[in-house]
């Protein structure tokens, strides 16, 4: 019942669902309902106030949380998961949605990543070598040359970072 409201019509009490997003005009004077994040949908707000956020199809199967590399395939630009094993996989943002290779995915280049687990809160989050598209806070078995080292935020709770990507570090 939380997710209705009461609206009157012609003199009759009707409950009504709020608009999850929002698909233009048609949608004006409609209450909107927030995400499961508590945040409003991208598509409520105005031209000019929107997360920096890139559409595009991914190139690989991603989980929701992944961090991805932004790569040029033949002209088009793909999302795929990075990994600091591959100086051409810096993490350029994540996604907060599950997707299967060739789906499109939003890539959200700031904000906050959720649905995480087992992260020390304040800790620096570097993009991992071990699982591609996670984070570690341990960068000590980045040594190996060619290796990447890049800031990619710091841990808000035991589930959540602050991505603010700082530049990779190349091991030589």
């Amino acid at each position: 019942m939380a997710d209705k409201f009461l609206d009157l019509i012609d003199g009759v009490p009707t409950l009504k669902t709020p608009v999850a997003s929002s698909s233009g005009s048609g949608d004006a004077g409609k209450i909107p309902k927030l995400d499961s994040n508590g945040q409003l949908d991208l598509t409520m707000m105005p031209s000019g106030i929107a997360g920096d956020i890139t559409t595009c199809a991914c190139s690989e199967d991603l989980d929701a949380g992944n961090l991805v590399n932004l790569w040029n395939d033949t002209g088009t630009i793909k999302a795929r998961k990075a990994n600091a094993t591959d100086a051409s996989k810096p993490a350029d943002g994540f996604v907060l949605a599950s997707a299967t290779s060739g789906d499109s995915v939003t890539v959200y280049h700031d904000g906050v990543i959720t649905g995480l687990s087992g992260l020390t809160v304040g800790a620096g989050q570097y993009l991992s070598k071990g699982t591609s598209g996670a984070a570690t806070e341990d960068v000590s078995g980045h040594t190996t040359s060619g290796n990447q080292i890049q800031l990619v935020g710091k841990a808000r709770s035991a589930s959540q970072i602050v991505f603010e990507p700082g530049e990779p570090v190349s091991v030589a």
